[in-house]
């Protein structure tokens, strides 16, 4: 029931049992395919090996239940397949291979077949984010630091801002991925019951599965497993600060954003008025379950000796928890983004809110050059404190001060937001730039 909310279902297709049925049973073909053209096999039994790796062949409840004698599911498997295989070929199923090889190596097929799907979602993102950027470079808004009132900016830069965060984060997730690799080892990390036709079956194996051949056999070592998580712990967090920044803005007092609309979207049980901000909300949901996912995957990476107790195991629902949440946040977020609805007057409204103040700075740098750094700031400062006091305008209290140097003119310029954001247009450029090149 809740897998659903956050995850759509190609991708909970692609982390469930049959798909990691069907990822162990596509790596014990591709073992017994390279053990059989390194000569280790006889190419009879490979395949036959071959054409009995189908999942819906097998029980997935049964092997699961089985798995709870051995501590995993490779060995009720290779029992089953051993049966389903039968003759003498059975006898070279899983040929001097362990159950964490098995196991291990479907973890990465599924982990790279699902992030097919993660990886649609975030180009589906960095797509809307791009569009927003572009469209938007002229659409004056308030920048908000600790929640406050900042300085002019434009929403252009906003979307830039994050555009250039989930692109970065997409490139930690496709390096990962890149790094996917298979798991062959044997009991105990040498492949001794390979002999010197080992290596040759790793290499053959990882080519068959188009996966990478790692330098050695890595059953203790998991950085890799740690790098995809922390990875996708990453492009989970980059779409949950777009998803924060929604919510936020699409608050009703705020008002500068809102949700794409849609028949039940947003609807509340007893509130019949609202239009909760349902798809960032359950962003960054994903966000938290796939960090959460992630520290089990990095905590992981402390294993005893040759196999580990206990910290192995616990990866599994790690590396799809992970995979789940930043594909449910990617997901959300391109659904979002997709059709966001952007309210300029509402951030105009919000940049005179201040009545002038937001820009203070502004004309501390224009004075400064009149009266110098300190008395410019002690007026601009005085004034601003007249202006909350009375309810009145930061312009108006500086043009009634006889220490202002600046005439009716100047002052005026200086209360205009769109001219006062910097570089915001090159920045916009410069990322529009990465994405294209991306």
């Amino acid at each position: 029931m809740f897998d659903a909310i956050f995850a759509p279902r190609a991708l909970l297709d692609e982390l469930g049992d049959r798909a990691w049925l069907q990822a162990m049973l596509d790596s014990e073909r591709a073992l017994a395919r390279a053990e059989a053209a390194a000569g280790v096999i006889p190419a009879a039994a490979a395949d036959a090996i071959a054409a009995a790796c189908r999942a819906d062949s097998f029980d997935c409840d049964l092997i699961a239940h089985q798995g709870r004698g051995s501590g995993n599911p490779a060995e009720p498997l290779v029992r089953a397949l051993r049966s389903a295989v039968g003759g003498e070929a059975a006898d070279y199923v899983h040929y001097g291979a362990t159950s964490q090889d098995i196991v291990d190596t479907a973890a990465m097929l599924v982990s790279r077949r699902a992030l097919e799907l993660v990886l649609e979602d975030v180009a589906r993102v960095t797509a809307a984010c791009a569009a927003l950027a572009e469209n938007h470079r002229a659409t004056p808004m308030v920048a908000r630091t600790l929640l406050q009132q900042a300085l002019p900016t434009m929403f252009g830069s906003k979307a830039a801002t994050w555009l250039v965060g989930v692109l970065e984060a997409r490139r930690l997730t496709i390096d990962a991925r890149d790094r996917l690799a298979v798991q062959l080892g044997g009991a105990a990390g040498t492949l001794a019951a390979l002999g010197e036709h080992g290596p040759e079956v790793v290499r053959r194996m990882a080519s068959d599965l188009a996966l990478e051949e790692p330098v050695l056999p890595w059953h203790t070592s998991r950085v890799r497993m740690a790098a995809l998580g922390s990875a996708l712990a990453t492009l989970a967090g980059a779409l949950g600060k777009i998803a924060l920044d929604v919510v936020l803005m699409a608050q009703t007092e705020v008002g500068e954003l809102s949700e794409p609309a849609g028949e039940g979207r947003g609807g509340s049980s007893t509130l019949a008025h609202k239009r909760n901000p349902v798809g960032s909300t359950l962003a960054l949901a994903c966000a938290r379950k796939a960090q959460a996912s992630a520290a089990l995957l990095t905590g992981s990476l402390v294993q005893e000796h040759e196999r580990a107790a206990g910290a192995w195991q616990a990866e599994w629902d790690g590396i799809a928890g992970a995979l789940a949440g930043a594909g449910g946040g990617a997901n959300h977020m391109a659904e979002v983004l997709d059709g966001l609805v952007v309210h300029p007057e509402r951030m105009r409204a919000n940049l005179g809110a201040t009545r002038g103040l937001i820009m203070s700075e502004r004309l501390v740098f224009a004075l400064a050059g009149r009266m110098g750094r300190e008395g410019a700031h002690a007026l601009v400062r005085e004034a601003s404190a007249r202006t909350g006091e009375r309810g009145t305008t930061l312009r108006d209290e500086l043009a009634a001060d006889e220490r202002m140097p600046l005439g009716a003119s100047e002052l005026d310029a200086a209360f205009v937001p769109e001219t006062y954001v910097g570089a915001a247009d090159v920045f916009i450029d410069r990322a529009l730039d990465l994405y294209r090149r991306s």
